[in-house]
């Protein structure tokens, strides 16, 4: 994928892209990057595959600093560039937090969004989970945590939503590449101090009024994000859910084909109700 960057507002916004036509937005979240979706770009053809960063996350850090990098910000941080590009229609795919963000896009911006998949994501007031709350309480103190500390964290979070250690150790790779050579505790509870419940309890009674094609993919064993909060998504969509069983919270990693598929039954859907 090629990576780009434009200024939209005065904010400094990077991505991932490949292809052409009508464009499908992929939305990261919680400690990734746009890298997440680096097993389930290659699995779509025929369409413009661009993955988003989120302000203050990944090549973003630096850019999140003195902003607010909040779930309903990070809506808005989308939906400005949305407008600068002039992309009239998109397909949104979000995970964890960026499936809040694709949410709050589809409920409030109904007319730039033709297709939603949601993949182990925030919703209602299934977040921030109890181990963020109890960091964040920590606050001044833990932004005093050693990197070496940090990485041990992130790590055990990753091992603990991957299948396999072999898929964590890869992803730690690719993530904690962002936070090494930074003070990564500061960094990680900036982005904690803006996870607000609020952000997606504002739309929730929203959700039963999207129309568009939607799907909803969830690991059955994800300990961070039920599947009963999967469920519920699911019915208020009136989507399909693809459970997969003994998946965990990173399913696009571990199960990219699932996430491709709920992709592209989207797509055809579209096109069916067009023509």
């Amino acid at each position: 994928m090629n990576e780009k960057s434009v200024k939209v507002n005065g904010v400094n916004m990077r991505w991932l892209e490949k292809g052409n036509g009508e464009p499908v937005v992929f939305i990261h979240g919680l400690p990734t990057s746009p890298d997440l979706w680096r097993y389930v770009v290659p699995e779509l053809t025929n369409k413009k595959r661009i993955a988003w960063e989120m302000i203050g996350y990944g090549s973003s850090i630096e850019e999140g600093r003195h902003r607010d990098i909040s779930i309903g910000h990070q809506a808005a941080y989308l939906a400005s560039w949305l407008d600068a590009m002039d992309y009239q229609k998109v397909t949104l795919v979000g995970h964890d937090l960026g499936g809040g963000v694709a949410q709050i896009i589809a409920t409030l911006r109904p007319n730039i969004v033709q297709g939603l998949v949601l993949v182990n994501s925030i919703c209602y007031d299934s977040w921030p989970i109890p181990r963020v709350k109890a960091l964040r309480a920590l606050g001044p103190v833990a932004e005093r945590f050693p990197n070496t500390a940090v990485r041990l964290a992130m790590q055990t979070f990753l091992q603990e939503g991957h299948v396999d250690n072999e898929r964590a150790e890869e992803s730690m790779n690719y993530f904690w590449k962002h936070y090494e050579h930074i003070n990564a505790a500061e960094a990680i509870i900036r982005q904690l101090r803006y996870l607000d419940v609020k952000d997606t309890m504002a739309i929730s009674h929203m959700l039963p009024d999207i129309k568009v094609p939607s799907r909803v993919v969830w690991g059955a064993s994800d300990h961070f994000q039920t599947i009963d909060y999967g469920n519920r998504l699911a019915r208020d969509l009136n989507a399909p859910i693809d459970r997969i069983e003994g998946g965990k919270h990173f399913v696009p990693i571990d199960y990219p084909k699932h996430v491709a598929k709920a992709v592209e039954e989207v797509l055809k859907e579209q096109i069916f109700a067009k023509g």
